[in-house]
């Protein structure tokens, strides 16, 4: 008897036809295909996942830029506290300008508004007030105004909501009732204190109480004070419409509470320095979130692997720039000469205390830190240089005796140093440049038409013939400093200039990449798809044909059992 194996030349059917698993034969090729694919997704992903870290590194940037928002001026870096030897007559704040000083102050009389009360009125609110139409006519600091269509049957209710609302009265005067027990009176408050903002009624045309019908019972006046025994008590006062006074002494707000002539309070203004080092900290800490992200992104293992930013061209762009902002001396500032005396007192943050670990082994390698002895130190030399190197409002300063720098341009004129030449042949100037570049001239002012130096005006003050070199300073702190660099490097892409922050323009070519990468998944994908169609179209066929020679293998076993 045969077996179930036929043989013919070097093909060999074994077992095939209807029990051969053609589908695990086609999925296995078909999983040798999609490694490729499988290749490109994880591809993608790394180029996805930097994007990814870009982002949150930008999102950190944007949020160290609004920080450091807070404390880019003077006045916000810098806390002078201001104590009153008697706060129930009078408080006050200090900004960055006061000097640490003692004052005396004697508030002669508050500033009042003007009060006016009619001495009539009606038994209710909803009691009409006039029977006809009619106009109400009143002046407010020398200024009249008129209140027309006044309806017939107007209440006293209804004719206050018409004051505290109509566009001649409102924000000039304000309309209330008095209620006496029996009678509720007009009362008209003037909307401003001081001597000058006096209410006076000329017409109340038919409405139940007359022009003359009010009294004043409250005059509007001016605050008084003296100041460090100014002026001499025969000499009158120092007067303000307001009582709260901010342009009397320099850099302090005074809040007057109470009247007191003969009474001194004293003022006593001192820096809190406590205050500025808590700033100076959270500047530190705010630039160190950045720092760390960058190292989290950028860090090579024990092994020396590094991650999948290490390297990278744009975080190294944008880990250098900051770096030099808190490593170099601050835009327009010079550094102090000891034999000369100029220049400033503290020109760099390390001077401060403040500098970068070095120490591979530390916990804060690379991270800023304050040596807070240091920063003490230089709080007690000199405070407002300490503030000025993280807080300067830019401003340009001549270094120059022959030369005054007038103004810049803010946002245009670049900070930094410039370089100024002014040549004059004793009653003009001939010519100037700034930064090397042709200044414009006026008499004896000149300013800068381009380059850096663009809006920065300057006059000479030497009109002597001669030539006058210099330089003039534009200074800013670091705050400033790292805000626009902070603006430039995320800046977002533009796709009409292809230009933009390191990190926009690398996010915009790796999404291009992405998308090249993505066109050869589709490829592929539909490659594979129309392979796996054919590969299952030419099994079906392999296995109708293999069915027949099942068949006829039978048909032949069976014939050659019949031969035995």
């Amino acid at each position: 008897m045969a077996d179930s194996t036929y043989t013919s030349g070097s093909i060999t059917f074994a077992g095939l036809g209807n029990g051969t698993d053609f589908d695990s034969l086609i999925d296995g090729l078909i999983d040798i295909e999609r490694r490729r694919v499988t290749r490109l997704e994880n591809w993608r992903l790394s180029w996805e996942t930097k994007n990814e870290y870009f982002q949150d590194l930008n999102t950190k940037m944007l949020e160290l830029k609004t920080t450091l928002g807070s404390m880019d001026s003077m006045n916000e870096f810098m806390t002078k506290a201001v104590n009153s030897s008697n706060t129930s007559l009078v408080t006050a704040s200090a900004n960055s300008d006061a000097q640490e000083a003692s004052h005396t102050i004697e508030i002669g009389q508050l500033a009042t508004n003007d009060v006016l009360v009619s001495t009539s009125g009606a038994n209710a609110l909803d009691t009409s007030i006039t029977s006809t139409d009619t106009s109400f006519t009143f002046s407010y600091g020398g200024e009249s105004h008129t209140i027309d269509n006044i309806a017939a049957g107007t209440t006293l209710e209804g004719f206050v909501n018409i004051i505290n609302n109509h566009t001649e009265s409102r924000g000039k005067i304000v309309a209330s009732t008095i209620f006496d027990g029996s009678v509720y009176h007009l009362q008209l408050t003037g909307a401003n204190q001081g001597s000058d903002n006096q209410i006076v009624i000329s017409n109340a045309g038919s409405l139940a109480f007359g022009a003359g019908d009010f009294t004043e019972t409250q005059n509007a006046q001016n605050a008084q004070v003296r100041v460090n025994g100014f002026p001499a008590s025969n000499a009158g006062w120092i007067e303000r419409s307001s009582n709260v006074m901010d342009d009397v002494i320099t850099g302090l707000t005074l809040n007057l509470k109470d009247a007191a002539p003969g009474s001194n309070v004293s003022l006593t203004v001192t820096t809190d320095k406590d205050a500025i080092v808590e700033n100076v900290t959270a500047f530190v800490d705010a630039v160190n979130v950045i720092r760390a992200q960058i190292q989290a992104i950028t860090k090579v293992d024990d092994e020396g692997e590094g991650s999948i930013l290490t390297g990278n061209y744009g975080i190294d762009i944008i880990a250098q720039k900051l770096k030099n902002i808190t490593a170099d001396v601050g835009l327009g500032f010079v550094p102090w000469d000891e034999d000369t005396l100029t220049g400033d007192k503290f020109s760099a943050l390390s001077q401060l205390g403040v500098m970068t670990d070095a120490e591979e082994a530390s916990t804060t390698y690379g991270m800023l830190t304050i040596d807070y002895e240091s920063l003490s130190e230089a709080l007690d030399e000199d405070p407002n240089a300490v503030v000025s190197l993280f807080a300067a409002e830019p401003v340009a300063i001549s270094q120059s005796p022959d030369f005054s720098a007038l103004s810049i341009i803010d946002g245009t004129t670049a900070h930094g140093i410039h370089d100024v030449e002014i040549i004059s042949d004793g009653t003009q100037i001939t010519s100037a440049t700034i930064n090397g570049e042709e200044a414009s001239i006026s008499g004896w002012e000149i300013t800068a038409a381009s380059g850096d130096a663009l809006g920065m005006a300057i006059r000479l003050n030497n009109t002597g013939a001669g030539t006058y070199s210099g330089k003039v300073t534009v200074k800013v702190g670091k705050a400033t400093e790292m805000i626009d660099e902070l603006s430039a490097l995320t800046k977002p892409f533009n796709e009409f200039t292809y230009e933009g922050g390191p990190l926009a323009v690398l996010q915009n070519n790796y999404n291009d990449i992405m998308d090249s990468i993505d066109s050869k998944i589709a490829f592929e994908e539909s490659r594979i798809e129309k392979m796996e169609t054919n590969l299952r179209l030419k099994f079906a066929r392999l296995d109708a044909l293999l069915g027949q020679y099942d068949l006829q293998q039978g048909q032949l076993a069976s014939a050659l059992e019949q031969l035995e």
